[in-house]
């Protein structure tokens, strides 16, 4: 399957030994020469006969841009797909890749029948949480504990673990249709306040998380440790007691940037697989693999510091940990 878009960049199926050593190098780009976890290209073929998903964004020139890769099988008995890792080259960001090789894949497994999509995300990256939740409108189902280990080799991941959201996008619904067909984004309740109010539910909670987790753990390892030990509680017994993550957003603490102006330090995001730690490179969102952020540069909201931003969770009828 190819697909090509306005800017002229394409989006098609790896095929070749080149396009498999591509995907090799932009891992070791993205997370390191010293990540243990990097897939090779047999494991890449061998996931796209079963089924999986292996597939690349390609200048005219034919140099890759970006790619997402992911397996196919069986979850809660129901035919799913993981998307393993996304991720995007350092000069491609701002151009949306990580949401078109997200589109891109979606499409290739409608066509399979899958109906939903699992990948992970570093709860802490508010930019990948917005590209997850808002723009893509998967939702978190399960928090886990590092997921890959306290140390994965990769230099996105020292600090912090690797906590992770796992979130699921059903993909079939005519709500991820809608938003993939360019619909509103999801949940964008700028002007509600993020805190309990007369008129709140009861059963409503709110988790903050900082602007930029990346800065902060660059800045100061001890406050990016305090984020994720309170956030981690918070997830745990929230999600323990019966509610359910259900949105995320914002709220403005000081002036907007005036249109075109900067409005602060990128969370660097391109990283991952389904994101992981904060990430660097572009990633996605999907980086499943201790990934960095799931989105690809230029998709989410953009991470600022006169926002505060926080996840929505509800206790909803019937909601079970899984």
């Amino acid at each position: 399957m190819r697909k090509r878009l306005a800017s002229g960049i394409e989006l098609r199926n790896a095929s070749s030994e080149e396009d498999y050593a591509a995907i090799v190098h932009l891992q070791r780009r993205t997370w390191g020469d010293s990540f243990d976890d990097a897939v090779p290209p047999p494991m890449l073929k061998i996931s796209q006969k079963m089924g999986g998903v292996v597939a690349g964004a390609y200048d005219e020139a034919g140099r890759m841009l970006g790619f997402i890769y992911g397996m196919s099988g069986f979850r809660f008995g129901q035919r799913a797909h993981w998307s393993h890792m996304l991720a995007v080259t350092r000069d491609a960001r701002g151009l949306g890749l990580g949401r078109e090789l997200k589109a891109f894949q979606r499409e290739l497994l409608l066509e399979l029948d899958v109906e939903t999509v699992y990948w992970t995300y570093d709860p802490l990256v508010a930019r990948n949480a917005n590209l997850n939740l808002n723009r893509l409108g998967a939702l978190p189902v399960e928090y886990v504990e590092d997921m890959y280990g306290e140390d994965t080799g990769s230099i996105l991941h020292s600090g912090l673990g690797t906590d992770r959201f796992i979130v699921a996008w059903p993909i079939g619904s005519e709500h991820v249709a809608g938003l993939m067909e360019g619909g509103p984004a999801a949940g964008l309740t700028r002007g509600t306040p993020p805190f309990p109010v007369d008129e709140s539910p009861v059963d409503t909670a709110w988790v903050e998380v900082p602007p930029n987790i990346g800065s902060i753990l660059r800045s100061s390892p001890e406050d990016a440790a305090a984020w994720r030990r309170r956030t981690r509680t918070q997830f745990q017994e929230h999600l323990g007691n019966g509610y359910a993550v259900t949105g995320f957003t914002w709220q403005v603490v000081g002036p907007e940037p005036d249109a075109g102006q900067k409005a602060g330090a990128p969370s660097a995001t391109a990283a991952g697989g389904d994101a992981g730690a904060p990430g660097a490179t572009a990633a996605g969102g999907d980086a499943g693999a201790p990934g960095a952020a799931d989105a690809g540069g230029g998709a989410g909201a953009p991470s600022v510091a006169n926002r505060r931003y926080y996840y929505r969770l509800e206790k909803l009828e019937g909601t079970r940990a899984r």
